[in-house]
């Protein structure tokens, strides 16, 4: 009987340590994100429903194909709908549970799966990433550049680069296709840095740890800049968790919170809910994106090629539907459908505090661990509540999450390139906003 019970402890004692780090059941219970009517949660329903034709005006015009949209207060569904094609040649129409390749929109997921590893004790922000990959050691800055021949000089940098300056986008990394600065594209592009995503046998890791190698835009910490700092963290939680990106996503957050349309590489029974890629042309007519053709590998890269290649900064295909859970989940401040993910003072410090002071390039908002937030100035300037965390993808995707009013809402587009930039994402938040009611 003593070894019996001997046993049965250590067996307790393996499974404890094994499972202590999976995401833990809660005693708080949010439902889960069900419809419900405009009124019940404080909407006024015909004021809502100014946002069909502000959509269909711009499907009207040839601005999109199509749109899914979904509007989420106090964790009821109160607008769901799909409008215009999700291929024009095929004239299909789009659906409410189209799947939209999400790229940047990807980022919150990443950084989520970081702040989870912090939670566990076993990471820390200010860690320098070197400590994990060792190949970030000593980091350079670029100094001088010959535009001749990409040819660079470099000075030490003053500080090694942090986990924190990688969530927050002040580490210096830049991007390749999109980058802000032209040197460094020229020089990711002599490397054959990746931005997002390919369809070649290519490993996370690799691109990485080729990328350590190479200048930083700017010293560490002194200036906000988009880039692959998000992909370096995917490759992160690889390192540390002990499995791959899609496996921790999956896991980890998808499967918890019942994100059941969400992946990397999308599974047969699901290509086909997949929205093709399209672009404008000179004219402003809109044409199916081909491989090659303005983009640096095949659009459809989450149904084609090896399906290696987990981009945390860009990777991801989506619905509209499976977004909202993850915001809602933040929303309710880490926890959804029975597990919490991450602690209320964790999800505080993920959405909302300012990371970056003043060198954010928007003077209307922050960064914080994950997102871009508003703040008072912004407020005053528009609708927004302060502390509305939001971002988006660029493929014409659009989410923001507003504490305050327990409101968020995602907007799925799915082009390359558009005259109307961010027009609509724009007008949809106020029209949201516009019917409130209380």
């Amino acid at each position: 009987m003593i070894f019996r019970s001997i046993l049965r402890t250590l067996l307790l004692v393996s499974i404890t340590t094994l499972s202590g780090f999976a995401q833990t059941d809660t005693r708080q219970n949010p439902p889960l994100l069900a419809a419900a009517s405009p009124e019940s949660v404080g909407f006024y329903p015909e004021r809502l429903n100014r946002i069909d034709g502000l959509i269909q005006s711009y499907i009207d015009k040839g601005a999109f194909p199509g749109v899914a949209a979904i509007v989420v207060r106090n964790g009821k569904i109160v607008y769901h709908k799909a409008f215009g094609k999700a291929d024009i040649e095929a004239n299909k129409p789009m659906a409410k549970d189209a799947i939209f390749r999400i790229a940047s929109m990807t980022k919150a997921v990443t950084s989520l799966a970081v702040m989870m590893l912090h939670e566990e004790g076993k990471i820390m922000l200010d860690e320098p990433i070197s400590k994990y990959i060792p190949d970030f050691a000593k980091p350079v800055v670029l100094d001088k550049y010959n535009e001749k021949d990409s040819t660079f000089t470099t000075v030490p940098a003053k500080r090694e680069i942090s986990i924190r300056h990688l969530l927050s986008h002040m580490s210096g990394l830049n991007y390749n296709v999109i980058a802000s600065d032209p040197r460094m594209r020229a020089i990711y592009t002599k490397a054959g840095i990746i931005d997002a995503f390919t369809t070649q046998n290519i490993k996370i890791g690799d691109v990485v740890k080729k990328l350590a190698k190479l200048p930083l835009n700017h010293q560490p910490g002194e200036k906000w800049t988009y880039g692959l700092s998000i992909d370096v963290l995917g490759y992160l939680v690889e390192v540390v968790s002990g499995m791959p990106l899609d496996q921790f996503f999956q896991s980890r957050i998808f499967g918890p919170l019942g994100m059941k349309d969400t992946y990397f590489y999308l599974p047969d029974s699901k290509k086909d809910r997949l929205v093709p890629l399209y672009s404008e042309t000179k004219e402003k007519q809109l044409v199916k994106l081909a491989p090659n053709q303005g983009l640096t590998a095949d659009p459809d890269y989450p149904v084609n090629g090896a399906k290696a290649y987990f981009s945390g900064g860009g990777g991801l295909s989506s619905t509209a539907y499976d977004y909202a859970i993850f915001l809602q989940m933040l929303l309710n401040k880490g926890v959804y459908n029975g597990k919490r993910l991450l602690s209320r003072k964790g999800v505080d410090l993920f959405t909302n505090t300012n990371q970056t002071g003043t060198l954010f390039p928007d003077a209307n908002s922050y960064f914080s661990l994950g997102f871009e937030v508003i703040n008072e100035k912004g407020h005053s300037e528009d609708v927004n509540s302060v502390g509305t965390f939001s971002w988006g993808g660029a493929f014409s995707t659009h989410y923001f999450a507003d504490p305050k009013e327990n409101i968020c809402v995602v907007l799925m587009k799915q082009m390359w390139g558009t005259s109307y930039g961010g027009e609509l994402d724009r007008k949809f938040d106020v029209l949201v906003y516009q019917a409130l009611d209380d």
